[in-house]
């Protein structure tokens, strides 16, 4: 499956953003769905995750409560909505797939490029 992740761009602190992460090449709802991120120098972290037909949705602890994964089965998208922006949100998001768990820790075979998010104070 190929994975295309779009939306990033320069937000203000506080502010919000969402990103989207368009598929194709294979069946959509076959695959459970993961936003990551790396920050300048860091490691690749987890962010959120949504099983393949919706039902679960997972976050890391940084982005819980103020943001959310969400998909589309009709257009094949993954979003994630992210609200009250702030400076260590400043990373480049890639959208993964699996075909096997959205539990965090799973092993993700598919990567998109990533979108650049930088957040302004």
């Amino acid at each position: 499956v190929q994975l295309q992740a779009s939306g990033g761009g320069l937000v203000q602190a506080r502010g919000s953003l969402r990103l989207s992460c368009a598929a194709a090449g294979r069946t959509f709802t076959n695959y459970a769905m993961g936003w990551f991120r790396q920050a300048p120098g860091q490691e690749r972290e987890f962010v959120a995750s949504i099983s393949w037909d919706g039902r679960y949705k997972y976050y890391a602890d940084s982005v819980k409560g103020r943001s959310q994964i969400s998909r589309d089965d009709v257009k094949s998208t993954m979003y994630l909505q992210m609200n009250s922006l702030n400076l260590d949100d400043t990373a480049v998001y890639h959208c993964a797939a699996n075909p096997r768990s959205s539990a965090p820790g799973t092993t993700y075979d598919y990567w998109g490029q990533g979108t650049l998010v930088t957040v302004s104070s």
